[in-house]
């Protein structure tokens, strides 16, 4: 043990302030071009290996740096992580990744909570404003990140009401957990130890309550851009408690994390039309007082006419040019792979086949990207919503799989509901449409979708994907 210990003084000291600085520079411009590689489907594996290294040698370095290696109770904390890491990777449908996703966020939350907690009691009596300032930050963010992400991965996994839940002066509650919790954050670099703890609970008190009452009201329609905010947010916190505790290393990664998750927020809003703040202070989904029938729009004036439904058989087999739009339903049936199977088939009969996505579709950003990834779909037939949306006119038929919000015409007239306002995919365009969905009912956000009352070129074949889209291959 003597012989270890003098092992890591030595390995310590030959680990100078000088390398330590290049080293935690090389591992952040790591980090960052891992980042970059994820921006494209094709190397995104890549990109999450090089991160992970970049992450795990900075984890070594620091225990290096510290002289903490010989700190035998480190060890089996990392041995019982990296356990339920591998059974959480094993186990873990791509279909529940959204609500993992959103509980790693509430954990890196927390850690940063806790490691920030641990500072601010150490400075308690003494007169580091900065410390006890960036101390009682970090702890208010790092428990908004674990609240919130309870609440939305609760939210996903159904445990809690998917709908959003209003309380009485919603708004008016969040504004005034945000400002209580700015003045507690402000006067904790100011108390000593007479005080010290009960600033540090009531710190942590209202910061639960307010990322405990801003995802509540989180509904399906904005449940993209809280992912995509609180995984920010856990990136911010770690920033901050690396200011607290003076370690650059954890300063740069989490200002990393913290930016490119808000830079992914930013993109999110304007995919939705919200507004980052309007969010923040808890008036995302938001519901007008008429209800969702009264603000839905007239898709035609033959409203007496019976619906004439096409064939989509007969129109899916002669057709030249399709777009697929994969939903949330194709994920939930798990009906990925047979869709690629579909693609393949119309291409064989000589059609030209593209895959548009939605920047929300489903409940995390680039959630369809990977499960199309995983079924085969080759990356050249995938497009965003911008590269494909002026097409959906010209093409012979659009497929469309477990998908309703962001392809719902609605979203351009009905005012006071979740999704106006919201970009979506222009669908209704199209002269021939195809709806594999479970039923008829509004999607997540609620809303009606027009395009199920239209009076022609459209077939809306119900129930589980997997079995429907089956059954038209078998018969095509």
């Amino acid at each position: 043990m003597n012989n270890f210990i003098l092992l890591s003084f030595s390995t310590a000291n030959i680990l100078s302030d000088s390398v330590y600085y290049v080293l935690c520079g090389i591992l952040s411009v790591a980090v960052l071009v891992g980042i970059h590689l994820m921006s494209k489907v094709e190397r995104a594996q890549l990109g999450n290996q090089i991160s992970a290294l970049a992450v795990a040698l900075g984890v070594i370095i620091t225990l290096i740096k510290n002289d903490i290696l010989p700190l035998w109770l480190i060890y089996p904390g990392v041995i019982i992580g990296l356990i339920i890491g591998l059974i959480l990777a094993k186990r873990v449908k791509m279909i529940q990744m959204p609500q993992l996703v959103a509980l790693l966020n509430g954990v890196g939350g927390a850690a940063s909570a806790i490691v920030a907690a641990f500072v601010f009691i150490e400075l308690y009596d003494g007169v580091d404003f900065f410390g006890k300032v960036t101390a009682s930050l970090a702890m208010a963010i790092g428990s908004i990140t674990l609240f919130g992400s309870l609440v939305a991965a609760g939210k996903l996994h159904k445990v809690l009401a998917q709908k959003p839940v209003i309380l009485p002066f919603h708004q008016t509650l969040s504004m005034g957990l945000l400002i209580i919790l700015l003045v507690l954050i402000v006067l904790g670099g100011f108390f000593s130890f007479a005080t010290s703890s009960i600033m540090l609970v009531a710190t942590i008190l209202i910061a639960t309550a307010f990322g405990i009452v801003f995802s509540i009201r989180v509904g399906g329609a904005d449940m993209p851009i809280t992912i995509s905010l609180l995984n920010s947010l856990s990136g911010v916190a770690a920033a901050v408690a690396g200011f607290a505790i003076g370690d650059v290393l954890l300063v740069s990664i989490g200002g990393i994390v913290g930016a490119s998750g808000l830079f992914l927020t930013q993109v999110m809003c304007r995919a939705m039309n919200r507004s980052l703040m309007d969010i923040l202070l808890g008036k995302t989904a938001a519901r007008s007082s008429k209800t969702e029938t009264e603000l839905t729009p007239e898709v035609s004036e033959e409203s007496e006419e019976q619906q004439v439904m096409i064939n989509p058989e007969e129109v899916i087999k002669n057709a030249k040019t399709a777009i697929i739009v994969p939903g949330y339903g194709m994920a939930l049936a798990q009906a990925q792979h047979l869709v690629n199977n579909l693609a393949k088939k119309m291409k064989a009969n000589g059609a030209t086949v593209k895959y548009a996505i939605h920047p929300v579709a489903g409940r995390m950003p680039g959630h369809m990207d990977v499960l199309l990834v995983e079924a085969g779909v080759a990356f050249d037939d995938v497009y965003e919503m911008d590269e494909v949306n002026n097409e959906f006119k010209d093409v012979d038929v659009t497929i469309v799989i477990g998908a309703n919000d962001v392809l719902n015409p609605a979203a351009r007239h009905a005012e006071g509901t979740p999704i106006y306002g919201m970009p979506i995919l222009n669908v209704d365009a199209c002269k021939n449409i195809v709806i594999f969905n479970y039923d008829l009912k509004p999607g997540y956000s609620g809303v009606e979708n027009p395009i199920y009352k239209r009076k022609s070129g459209v077939a809306v074949i119900q129930g589980d994907a997997a079995k429907t889209i089956q059954e038209l291959l078998n018969k095509i």
